[in-house]
């Protein structure tokens, strides 16, 4: 069952949302199943015959590569199996590696370059930039003005905003200016939400439940001491988690992916944000949206034009630098915002936020240049119309095939679950629960990831670029043509998917 959108905001783009009661059932059922995956011959005789045969000049940047950086990439979404492509040239819709093979992209580096990548106009302008002011000065530069109140434009509530250089940063601000303002402690994320990787915030990554039993390595655990995990779309666990703090201190502020957490990966209902707001002011803790993927992809206005929720501190990531570096910053209220202020101590309490390159010309001009061309093109709208005959194209397959996959779209946000890798869910309030859980079914987690990354690895083997072979995101440069071309491919891989006897529990 599917919501139609009916929002009269200006570049929106989103037109419909599914039911996550739905949702989720799909996704349970696709984790009680066997893994289905392409066939071992077609991937071992045709998709890897692929890699070593077109990809080689990548395989040989790769080898050497491993002797001098940890794992042999610099960035997390670099990794693919069964070696990261080298990729040297991006263009609009297209990515091309080093050996010259061309691919559709629909990771768009990761969700920020709505434009398309390398786009034209935000290109030549920091070109232009970079002859005469280079691109940082670690002084004031108009550009970080004309930044902030371009956003300011598009979303009222954000009436200041301090440019940061990434999402990371900008959620450890967010947190610090809460316990200030609130003169509370405690911050409730909901589990499997990513808000960059400070130690209070690597927990609960990826899996409901989680805590601190996944990723928190070399974390001491007072640094996540203070923050607590809900489940998902439970508006119910979270006041109970409320009333709970309200006898330790109280919550500093409640963090939201306000599409669902990781990027709608758990999507939740259209209604749950604004029962989030609901109980922020009831329990005095701050409302915090995590932008860095909605915020001027799902509308120019963000996420909360689209559920109509005014949140106090926003924070950005991203698209702030229209896809290039320094991509980050944190806004709000003026109450709340103001509690950044730069320079000098005044003697009364404020939120310490630095960064040497933070708010450089090249990215404040970049990002203020994106979003006013996100405007004038209409790139929100465009690109979410671009999603949903992905979405359904996808969809369509996946039935005619009689496969299990589990295919939904926020607008430009496209997710094809293959293996439900991520799709578990520990979350109560007992940590023992949730630990026995995950030891039951940790090899099948990671059996399940392994098969995710290997259908990552056909997609690219047919010329399509994704996020670790589950979400694609579309952008403006995605014509009607591209995504027929992009369906075309998924289904010559689809025809190769079979049953297996792997990723139950053992």
């Amino acid at each position: 069952m599917q919501m139609k959108i009916d929002r009269d905001m200006k570049n929106c783009g989103i037109s419909r949302w599914d039911d996550p009661a739905e949702i989720n059932a799909q996704l349970k059922k696709l984790t009680s199943e066997p893994i289905w995956e392409v066939n071992d011959d077609y991937y071992e005789n045709t998709i890897l015959k692929y890699y070593d045969e077109k990809c080689a000049a990548s395989k040989a940047i790769f080898e050497e590569a491993k002797e001098y950086i940890p794992g042999g990439v610099q960035h997390n979404l670099a990794f693919n199996k069964p070696f990261p492509v080298c990729f040297e040239k991006a263009e609009g819709a297209y990515l091309y590696d080093k050996d010259g093979n061309q691919y559709i992209d629909f990771l768009q580096a990761g969700g920020p370059t709505i434009l398309g990548s390398n786009y034209p106009v935000v290109r030549d302008t920091i070109i232009e930039l970079l002859k005469t002011c280079g691109p940082v000065t670690g002084l004031l530069h108009e550009a970080e003005l004309l930044i902030a109140k371009e956003i300011h434009k598009h979303m009222p509530n954000v009436e200041m905003f301090r440019m940061l250089g990434s999402g990371t940063e900008s959620v450890m601000a967010a947190i610090r200016i809460s316990r200030i303002a609130t003169g509370h402690k405690r911050i409730i994320k909901i589990g499997g939400a990513y808000h960059g990787w400070s130690d209070q915030m690597v927990y609960g990554l990826k899996i409901p439940g989680s805590r601190a039993l996944l990723e928190s390595h070399g974390i001491p655990g007072g640094a996540y001491g203070k923050t607590d995990e809900i489940r998902p779309n439970d508006l119910n666990m979270l006041e109970g988690m409320l009333k709970r703090n309200k006898l330790k201190g109280g919550t500093a502020a409640v963090l939201l992916e306000p599409v669902g957490p990781e990027s709608g990966t758990r999507p939740v209902s259209f209604q749950y944000c604004q029962g989030v707001r609901e109980l922020c002011d009831r329990y005095g803790a701050l409302l915090v949206f995590d932008e860095v993927v909605t915020g001027f992809r799902v509308g120019l206005g963000g996420a909360q034009e689209l559920f109509d929720v005014v949140p106090d501190l926003t924070v950005f990531g991203k698209i702030v630098a229209g896809g290039y570096p320094g991509a980050g910053g944190v806004g709000g209220k003026k109450e709340y915002a103001g509690l950044m202020a730069a320079g000098l101590a005044t003697g009364k309490h404020r939120a310490y936020v630095g960064g040497t390159l933070a708010a450089n010309p090249l990215s404040s001009l970049a990002g203020y240049t994106a979003i006013r061309e996100i405007d004038r093109t209409n790139a929100c709208a465009v690109a979410g119309r671009a999603g949903d005959p992905l979405a359904d194209g996808l969809k369509e397959r996946t039935e005619r095939y009689h496969l299990p996959f589990v295919v939904y779209n926020q607008g430009s946000i496209v997710h094809l679950e293959c293996t439900g890798a991520m799709s578990f869910d520990f979350s109560s309030f007992s940590f023992v629960k949730s630990a026995l859980g995950l030891l039951k079914k940790k090899s099948m987690m990671y059996e399940r990831k392994d098969s995710m990354e290997r259908m990552g690895a056909a997609y690219m083997a047919n010329g399509i670029v994704t996020l670790a072979g589950s979400r694609l995101y579309t952008s403006l440069a995605d014509t009607d043509e591209i995504i027929d071309e992009a369906l075309n491919r998924f289904e010559h891989v689809f025809k190769k998917v079979v049953r297996t006897e792997k990723g139950l529990v053992k």
